[in-house]
């Protein structure tokens, strides 16, 4: 799963799942842009980490939801890494609702990362890998488009099954060019967005009350998403594209006929 050779850039990558990406991808030899909207410290300190592995990395700001910043970002990275070889769309944002209590901007906000973000970053560094006949493309989507039973979802899944449409499209523009497009699906993630805002108490309740929802008897963690999206981003993995593979230790509370 050796990836020495190729530059990728992780969008989002400054905490969470994002930060477990770069690292796992660098871990692996791959040269990494680590991309980060607000938060920089912490960016610079996967850089850091990465750096003391006597790996490459660069962290890049942008605001996915801004073209014009995200070909900006992409020229950057690939005058001081290189050619872009490997995407990994991981920049999200969420806000809770459902039906009867939801304020639209929210559902604009999320749109614009969750969704237009995505295609702003596929498109931007899309191109290239069409010249050189060569891409990894890795989407993050949610169990939550699946449609799980959990309240505050609804419209946070709606951006999320978007991107698994999108990826699937994308894989059947991009396929003929030797790029591959995939989606990875996280179960419950504690991380400060699915955790933040709330007590060490209420924190650790909602932990169990999802690890009781999945087969494994346990929620997930980053470094368990990190190893997928390896895996996907693999030399090995090249005839495979247009899938959505769900890393959720078998949630149990899909909405489903019986």
């Amino acid at each position: 799963m050796n990836l020495k050779g190729r530059t990728a850039l992780v969008t989002g990558a400054s905490r969470g799942i994002g930060r477990a990406i770069a690292l796992r991808l660098a871990r692996e030899e791959a040269v990494v842009a680590v991309n980060y909207h607000h938060r920089a410290t912490e960016a610079e300190n996967v850089v850091a980490l990465i750096h003391q592995q006597s790996g490459r990395a660069l962290a890049v700001q942008a605001d996915v939801g801004d073209a014009a910043q995200v070909r900006a970002m992409v020229k950057l990275i690939t005058c001081e890494l290189g050619p872009i070889d490997i995407l990994v769309n991981n920049a999200g944002v969420f806000a809770k609702g459902d039906l009867a209590d939801f304020d639209y901007t929210q559902m604009e906000a999320m749109r614009r990362t969750n969704v237009d973000g995505l295609v702003h970053v596929t498109r931007a560094v899309s191109d290239g890998m069409k010249l050189r006949g060569f891409g990894r493309i890795v989407n993050l989507t949610s169990v939550a488009a699946h449609g799980t039973a959990l309240s505050g979802t609804t419209f946070y899944a709606a951006t999320k099954a978007a991107v698994i449409a999108l990826t699937r499209r994308f894989a059947l523009e991009l396929g003929l060019h030797g790029i591959t497009v995939n989606a990875v699906a996280p179960g419950f993630i504690p991380t400060d967005i699915t955790t933040g805002g709330r007590s060490p108490a209420e924190a650790q309740a909602t932990i169990d009350a999802m690890a009781a929802r999945a087969m494994v008897r346990r929620t997930g963690l980053p470094e368990d998403i990190a190893n997928a999206v390896a895996f996907l981003v693999s030399p090995e993995s090249g005839f495979i594209t247009a899938q959505t593979l769900t890393v959720d230790g078998g949630r149990m509370d899909y909405i489903a006929h019986p």
